[in-house]
Parts: structure tokens; sequence; C-alpha cells
């Protein structure tokens, strides 16, 4: 909800009252004795939609034309009602003006110039993301639409009756069609609704500090980050996403919030993936430049920027999955600018899946001693050994899970989706790539597993016992199969730190910042507030 002079607004205002303007000398026959029976309830919606509608439109540049993108059809469906609308005057203004004539309706859409500016406006309010545009459009539907119904009415009289097998089939119908219509409308308001909510929320809490969505010239590319914090000299912690290749910059939100209060936290969409890529599609449409060492040296970039621009000497690297993997080798190589290491899931051996075949051999034991029948299972994991694609590595997961089931089964990073405050298209955009990948597409395995499998499928920790020169915490959910809670044990026996911690969230899968986002950050806080108390 971004405040400012929007030009859509503006034409399709004048698209509405332009014709009336005219209609004023132009009104039909006898119009006003049927105006003094018009539903005072309904007329009073009516003005409250038009002194809703109107301000709106020209005061939230949400309106205005942001690219070539999903949401355009959104728009173009809106001026489509709006050029009917244009249609439907210039028809009226060229018949003989009569009541019947202002009534009929137009590609079978009854009282057309009541319904057609109501749907435009309310297509615009879903275009822009805006609850108070779809709120007050739904208000002036309600009032200005029930009006003309009513008039239309009596203007026409009752409808001549069909047999009743037709009078069924379209009750159904018809019955069927406002249902759906409601619960897609619905749905759309009620996200758009939390959206607008987080947006003004986020905006109250970080007024005196940063919140920002921003792209950043790193090494040859810009990447795509987020940036928020309460207080612009806090420590701060880069968030590092896992996949690889799956972003979340725009539902991390859901638990960084609960660590804005003493830290400033930033996410990135790494080279290669989400909008990160979509920036630089047009150099680099294939990414050809992404290796793990280049994203080794966005992240150094990353370090710097960020270093320079909140005068930090240090910051603190938080990996999560593939990003443990990252996050890990970086902090290692520089550890004159971190101060501290966060592993969520961290990735340990990797080396031709073999985190997959200790999921696998676990839940195989399992199913043995209880006597299930362990055909498909081993079935499914054969078929993984022979193609590691995507699509059979979910399959092979989907029959492993029930084996390793997770006490806590909430997760609220689905509804952070919904209603991210900071969600755009290209985050949708690279989702529809990954959900692709899981029936069967190639697209994402070609543009990031193929360019980065061949350091991801020789990482092994283990072998390397890898001493760190800052505090190093791991922190995994109880119930995590993905990144096994056994060799994050392993590791932790292995490296070498100043100061090591292990915790585990009982009963959390591999995303536990998704499930307990609020007991996650305050083991972060606890484990850093060690850190920088100490010093």
């Amino acid at each position: 909800m971004c405040l400012g002079f929007s030009y859509i607004g503006l034409i399709w205002l004048i698209m509405l009252f332009v014709p009336n303007f005219i209609w004023a000398g132009n009104k039909p026959q006898d119009y006003d004795k049927y105006v003094v029976n018009e539903n005072k309830g309904l007329l009073a919606l009516e003005r409250a939609g038009q002194f809703t509608v109107t301000p709106v439109a020209l005061i939230f540049s949400d309106f205005n034309y942001k690219g070539w993108n999903f949401w355009v059809a959104v728009l173009l469906l809106s001026f489509l009602c709006m050029a009917l609308y244009e249609i439907f005057w210039i028809r009226y203004f060229k018949s003989e003006k009569t009541m019947k004539d202002f009534y009929r309706g137009i590609l079978g859409i009854p009282v057309a110039g009541a319904s057609l500016p109501v749907v435009a406006f309310f297509l615009l309010g879903i275009y822009g993301g805006n609850i108070l545009m779809i709120i007050g459009s739904v208000i002036l539907g309600i009032g200005h639409i029930g009006i003309h119904l009513q008039h239309r009415k009596e203007v026409y009289g009752p409808r001549q009756k069909k047999k009743l097998p037709l009078r069924i089939i379209f009750g159904i119908c018809k019955t069927l069609g406002v249902l759906i219509a409601l619960i897609v409308c619905g749905l759309f308001t009620f996200f758009i609704a939390g959206r607008n909510i987080n947006q003004l929320k986020r905006h109250s809490a970080y007024q005196d500090g940063v919140n920002e969505q921003i792209y950043v010239k790193l090494t040859d590319q810009e990447g795509y980050i987020t940036i928020a914090g309460k207080k612009i000299s806090n420590p701060v912690i880069i968030s590092l996403h896992g996949g690889p290749g799956a972003p979340t910059t725009f539902i991390d939100y859901c638990w960084q919030d609960y660590l804005t209060d003493d830290y400033t936290v930033i996410s990135w969409d790494e080279r290669g993936c989400g909008r990160s890529y979509y920036r630089n599609a047009s150099v680099d449409p294939d990414n050809e430049t992404l290796t793990f060492d280049s994203q080794l040296a966005d992240l150094d970039a990353l370090v710097d920027y960020a270093r320079e621009r909140f005068a930090q000497e240090k910051v603190i690297i938080l990996g999560h999955s593939y990003g443990t993997m990252l996050g890990s080798r970086y902090v290692i190589e520089h550890p004159e600018k971190v101060s501290a290491y966060i592993g969520v899931g961290q990735c340990v051996n990797e080396r031709d899946y073999f985190g997959e075949t200790y999921s696998y051999e676990d839940a195989l034991a399992i199913a043995r001693e209880r006597g299930d029948d362990t055909t498909e299972l081993m079935a499914a994991y054969d078929r993984f050994l022979a193609d590691k694609s995507i699509q059979n590595l979910l399959q092979l997961r989907s029959l492993v899970d029930p084996y390793h089931p997770q006490t806590v089964t909430e997760d609220v990073s689905t509804m952070a989706a919904l209603t991210s405050p900071i969600a755009g298209v290209d985050d949708f955009r690279w989702y529809m790539i990954q959900i692709g990948a899981s029936m069967g597409g190639t697209r994402y395995e070609k543009l990031v597993e193929k360019p980065l499998s061949g350091y991801m499928m020789d990482f092994n920790a283990l072998e390397r016992k890898d001493v760190y020169q800052m505090p190093v915490l791991l922190l995994s959910g109880s119930c995590d199969w993905i990144c096994p809670v056994g060799l994050v044990e392993d590791y932790m026996d292995v490296l070498t730190a100043p100061r090591k911690e292990l915790q585990l969230l009982e009963g959390c899968g591999h995303s536990p910042q998704g499930q307990l986002p609020e007991a996650f950050c305050q083991v972060v806080k606890d484990f850093l507030e060690g850190i920088f108390v100490a010093k």
C-alpha cells in the first residue's frame, strides 16, 4: 500500500465520470420516477463505496503499471471492463434513450452500466494488492448494482418462468457460479488484507530502523536482498537460504521479525535463483556463471556491503540446509569478517546423497522391525540410485517420511507466503519452476542443480574436520531426516571452535524456523547474547 499518485486510477475515473456527465443531460424518459423508489440502505452503501473508491484510486501508486508480469492479466481484465463500459454508453447515446435502452445488457452482463465499473475497480484492487480498493468496490457493488437491479426489474417486469427442469439446471449453475465467485473473491480479499496488514505493521515497526527490498551490485551481477532491523547500529545477521536455489526472502519475515529488536537481518536470493536470477536473466539466461565459487564471491561482496553500510567490523552468518554449505565454507575462509556461525539443518555428508541413504536405511530398519512390506520403499530407493532426479528424490522421501514423523506439525511459513508483505511476481515465477521440477520438469535442474552438483556431491564435512575461529551453533529440528541429526551430532564431535553448541528443537523437522519461529529465534538470541555480552 504505497501512497503516491496513480495515473491508472485517474484514467479509470475519467472513463467512469465523463459518460456520467454526458448522461446527466441525456437521462431516459421517466427515470426520475424510479429514483424515488430506491432502497435507502442500498443508497447508503452506494455512497459509501463511491467515497471510498474515488480517493483510493488516486492516492495509491499500487495501481500503476509495474512491468509485464502475471498480474498484468488482471489489469487487462480491468481495462476490458472499462472498455465495455464505454461501449455500453456509446450504444445508449445512439439509442432512443428509453429505460429499456438504459438497462440492456451487454455480452450477457446484466445492468452493464452499473456492474462493469464495479468489477473493473475490484480487479484494479486485486492488481494493486490494495484491500481498501477491494472493500470499497464490494460495498459500491452491493449498493450500486443492487439499486439498478431493482430498477431493471421495475422496467422489464417479472421474467417469464422457464420450465421446471430448466429452472433446476439454471438454478444449480447459477448457485455454483455464485459460490465459486464468492470463494475466489473471498480468498483474494483475505490474502490481500493479510498482506496489507503485514505491510502496515512492518512500516510501523521499522520506521526508525531499516525495512528494504533492494538490488545491490555484488561481483559481476546484482543480487536481491531484504534488510530489516529496528536499529541500524545493531549487529548484522546474513541469512542464507537452502535448496540450492530455493530462496525464502519473501517468507523469512515470519521468523526474522523475532530477531530484529536486537539484530539487523539481511536475506539474499543467491546467484542463479529467485529475483536475483530474473534481475540478470538478460545477460545470463542459462546460469552459465553459476558455480559454488561464484556464490562464495557474491557472499563475500555482500558481507563487505553490510559491514560498510552498517559500520560493523564483523557479521553473523546464518545458513539453512544448502546455505550451511555456503556459510560454513565462507566463515572458515574469512574468519576476520565473521563473529559467529549458525548452521540450521547443517549439511554434513552429501557425497552421492549420503544423507538420503542414511535416512532410507533407518526407515528400512524400522519398516522391517514392524513387519511392513518394504517392496515399494526399496524400489523407490533403487530408482533414485539409478536416476537422482528431483522427482525420484521426492518420491523416495514420501515413502521414508512416515517412518520419521514430526510431533510439531504446524508450519507458519505457508500462511506467511500467502500474506507476505514483500512477495512479488518473480518470487512466484521462480516457485513455479521449483514446482515444475517435482513434476518432471528439467528447467530447475538445468539452471541450478547441474551447475552446483559437482561441489554438492563431493561435500563431506566429516572428512575435513573443520576448524572455526568463531563460536558455532548447530541448530536442528529433532526430527530432521533431510539433514539427519545423527550426522550433525557426528560433525559437532569432529569440528573445532572456541565455543560450540548443538541445540535441537524437539519435534521439528528440517525447517524449525518455520515451525516454531519464536522458540527458534530465542535459541539464536541466547547463543548470540553470550557472545556479545562476553565481549
